[in-house]
Parts: C-alpha cells; sequence; structure tokens
C-alpha cells in the first residue's frame, strides 16, 4: 500500500517538563525555570507523494517551500515565525514588557504564527500558548520560511496500537518493539520504499510498515508553563527526585555519555540522576534491572526505574514520574524527553528508592 507524506510541515504533539536556561530582556540575561511545557499539533496540508519519494524529497527542496508558502491557510500559521536563539528557551510572556508573567517557552527553531507587533515585542501563537516574545529572536517573513524547511525532520507517527517494530523491513523478520498508537519515532536516512520505513526508537534502528504510520516534516512548537504534579502520596524525596530529572529535559543524548548537561544515554542518566539522592547505579541498563527490587506497573510510583528491550533483552531504561509518563534519554533527536509509560511495553519495572 502507498501512503501519503506531507511536502511540507506538521507540528507535532508532545509533551515534556523541562529546567533550562531562558532567554529574555535587552541584556540577554538567562534565567532558569522547573516547568512542564505541552504542545499541540499543526499540520500543512500539502501535495501528496509516494513514500517511495521520501528521500528524493529534500528538506532543501524549493518546491516544497513555494507549496507551502501558496497554500495560506496552515491551520492558523499564516505568518511563519522561528525562534531564533542559539541556546535554551525564548520566554513568552502575558503582556509585552520583560515584566509580564511567564506563560510559556519558545524552543530554539520552533514554529509559531505572528498575529501583531507592538514596537520591540510580537504577540505570537504556538502550540497551546499565546503570549509576547522580542521580536528580534524571530526570523520571519522569507527567511522563516527558509529555515522551517532547513530544520524540518521527517518523523513516522504511528497510526494504531502495537506498532511492530522489526529488525528487518519485511514480515518475517523479528519484532524488536512494539509503539503506543500516536507514538511520533524519527525516520532515519536509506532507502525508503513502498511499504517499510527505517526509524530510530530510543537510539537503535528498526523498520515499520507504511500501512500504519503517517510520515510528515516536523517543527517543534512552544510549551506551556504549569506545575508538576506527582499525585497524593508521593514523598518528599521522590518528588525531589523527578524535579530534578526534570531539569534536564532537552539536553543531549550521546551513547555512553554521563553528563547531565552535555550530553548523556539512558543508563547514564538514571545513574546521574539517583547518585544526587545516595543510589549508586551501574552504566548499564541490563544491570540496573538486577540492582533493586522488582515491582507490577501497578506498584509504580514516581521515582521508580522501568525498562524497556529489545525483543526479550533489556537495553533502555527510564524513571517513571507519575501520571503514565516517564522521563529518559532518548535519542539523539529528541535527547532527554517525556514520554507515556506506555509508548514501549515495559519488560521489567524496579524500585531502588525505600520511604
Amino acid at each position: 500500500m502507498k501512503k501519503r507524506i506531507v511536502s511540507a510541515f506538521s507540528l507535532v504533539c508532545a509533551t515534556a517538563l523541562i529546567f533550562d536556561y531562558s532567554l529574555d530582556s535587552k541584556n540577554n540575561t538567562k534565567t532558569s525555570e522547573a516547568a512542564e511545557y505541552s504542545t499541540i499539533a499543526g499540520v500543512i496540508s500539502a501535495t501528496n507523494v509516494d513514500i517511495a519519494s521520501l528521500d528524493a524529497l529534500t528538506v532543501e527542496d524549493s518546491d516544497a517551500i513555494a507549496t507551502a508558502k501558496s497554500l495560506g491557510d496552515i491551520y492558523g500559521y499564516n505568518n511563519l515565525g522561528i525562534c531564533n536563539v542559539t541556546e535554551g528557551n525564548l520566554n513568552i510572556r502575558e503582556t509585552a514588557s520583560t515584566d509580564g508573567k511567564l506563560v510559556g517557552k519558545f524552543p530554539a527553531n520552533a514554529g509559531c504564527e505572528i498575529v501583531s507587533q507592538e514596537g520591540e515585542w510580537s504577540y505570537i501563537k504556538s502550540g497551546e500558548v499565546e503570549g509576547y516574545v522580542l521580536t528580534e529572536y524571530l526570523l520571519t517573513g522569507d527567511e522563516a520560511w527558509d529555515k522551517a524547511v532547513e530544520i524540518a525532520q521527517y518523523v513516522a507517527t504511528s497510526t494504531t496500537g502495537g506498532l511492530r517494530v522489526r529488525a528487518e523491513g519485511n514480515t518475517e523478520s523479528e519484532i524488536i518493539y512494539q509503539l503506543a498508537e500516536g507514538e511520533e519515532i524519527a525516520i532515519l536516512d536509506g532507502t525508503q520504499d513502498d511499504e517499510w520505513i527505517k526509524v530510530d526508537v530510543d537510539g537503535d534502528e528498526g523498520y515499520v510498515s507504511a500501512e500504519y504510520v503517517d510520515v510528515d516534516l516536523s517543527l517543534k512548537t512552544a510549551m506551556t508553563l504549569t506545575e508538576a504534579r506527582y499525585g497524593e502520596g508521593v514523598s518528599d524525596v521522590r518528588s525531589a527526585i523527578c524535579d530534578y530529572a526534570l531539569q534536564f529535559v532537552g539536553n543531549r543524548y550521546v551513547w555512553g555519555g554521563t553528563s547531565l548537561t552535555n550530553g548523556v544515554d539512558c543508563s547514564g542518566f538514571t545513574m546521574q540522576i539517583m547518585a544526587q539522592y545516595g543510589v549508586y547505579l551501574s552504566h548499564s541498563s541490563r544491570a540496573q534491572a538486577n540492582e533493586g527490587t522488582t515491582i507490577s506497573t501497578s506498584e509504580l510510583k514516581p521515582g521508580d526505574l522501568i525498562f524497556y528491550g529489545k525483543g526479550s533483552t533489556i537495553n533502555h531504561v527510564a524513571i517513571y514520574i507519575g501520571g503514565g509518563q516517564i522521563v529518559h534519554a532518548s535519542n539523539k533527536r529528541d535527547g532527554i524527553k517525556i514520554s507515556n509509560y506506555t509508548y514501549r511495553t515495559p519488560i521489567k519495572c524496579v524500585r531502588v528508592i525505600y520511604d
């Protein structure tokens, strides 16, 4: 079966909590804030092409730019703006003032609708967030479109529960993962065909059936600011572990890395987070799975560890943060991120914090 791909951009859903630097004000000072962020999708309808054309249609394709610009109605994004900061996030404020209430964060290279301009400020809408940002940190007009096409990435979104990720592009190949409906995964470079797409799941390569995914070019959107909630009856230490871990959402994934700020892999992330609270783990997800008490998913509390695997072999670990969500160092594209704990089928749950 041939699948449709969109030759422009899809602003995809995600949820994350993050603690990072934020560009603000006239003197470019940086602030740090712990917050929960959410994004909402906006999709550009564009020219339909066969999945086999995926490699041929590069992000530099001038036809894609022209098509996108000519559409006009882009689910509210008629006047595209791109956040142009070199690091961190741009503050979004309730009023056009550096003293205005902070309502959201606008990540570098994220897209928005520019609604109006008031002096040095622009009123924008991006995802679920609307408010004022400093115009000097926005790309606009053709420059914004050119940048969007340059930075957009192909992603595949599962349209079915239990999407099978196989080791090779055929139905006889080993099933290495199963993904929940709505999960978004990065598409890797390489030959694509009508039936199979090569993807990256937590740093591992695999193949998904084109029949059960939507393929789009993707941009980030702004993130709302809300209070993190871990549920009733959660101890202070568990809340503290989650708060600490969530500070690093958005930071880099580096295989073998152990730096929470400069690059870390999945087990390096859990190792470093837990070490802050007197729990010393090995730098290996497989080893960590045996360094605590095995529990069921129904017993999970924030601060517990959840393990995933390739087939039956454990190769990934995450920290449960409550509300059915985890924080983990995922892959090079996403870095440290928030996911639903069932985004893949858990193999094992382990408790290393006893309170």
